[in-house]
């Protein structure tokens, strides 16, 4: 298998991934479907859909580094440092949502009880823009891949 079709293949099952636990995210974080032991695998998706987006990241930058176009050629594009961008937004957003997975375990260990529903449904709010934003993210890959607005 040649290297480039081997980075592409981790680098999208990286991506799939990440979509995976996010979207697990998003339908677990539910006023209505929330318990005990849904507080507790919210935590564990967060870290699992932590691990994926290391995963992509270092996935994408062996691609840019390790692949026939170079990294000269692929660090010069607008469209990579749009879908970077677009990724550190989806991070930052992401932390709000750990911290508040991580305080809900705390709460509920320390027996009190489970989030109240506006803090569920402020989460769930953020889980999803982080969705949303995701899905720009491969609109850009295909024109990038495409040579659409690319230099050189």
């Amino acid at each position: 298998m040649n290297l480039e079709a081997l980075l592409a293949a981790l680098h999208i099952l990286a991506i799939l991934s990440l979509v995976v636990f996010l979207s697990s995210q998003a339908a677990l974080c539910r006023t209505e479907w929330m318990n005990a032991a849904v507080v507790r695998r919210l935590a564990r998706l967060d870290i699992i859909y932590a691990v994926t987006a290391v995963a992509v990241l270092l996935t994408g930058l062996a691609r840019t580094w390790l692949g026939m176009k170079g990294a000269g050629w692929y660090w010069h594009q607008p469209l990579l440092h749009l879908k970077l961008t677009l990724f550190i937004v989806v991070g930052l957003i992401s932390i709000k949502p750990t911290l508040t997975y991580r305080r809900w375990v705390k709460t509920l260990d320390a027996g009190g009880g489970l989030p109240a529903e506006h803090e569920i449904r402020a989460t769930r709010k953020l889980v999803m823009v982080e969705a949303h934003i995701v899905m720009l993210i491969p609109i850009a890959a295909v024109l990038l891949a495409r040579g659409v607005l690319t230099k050189g």
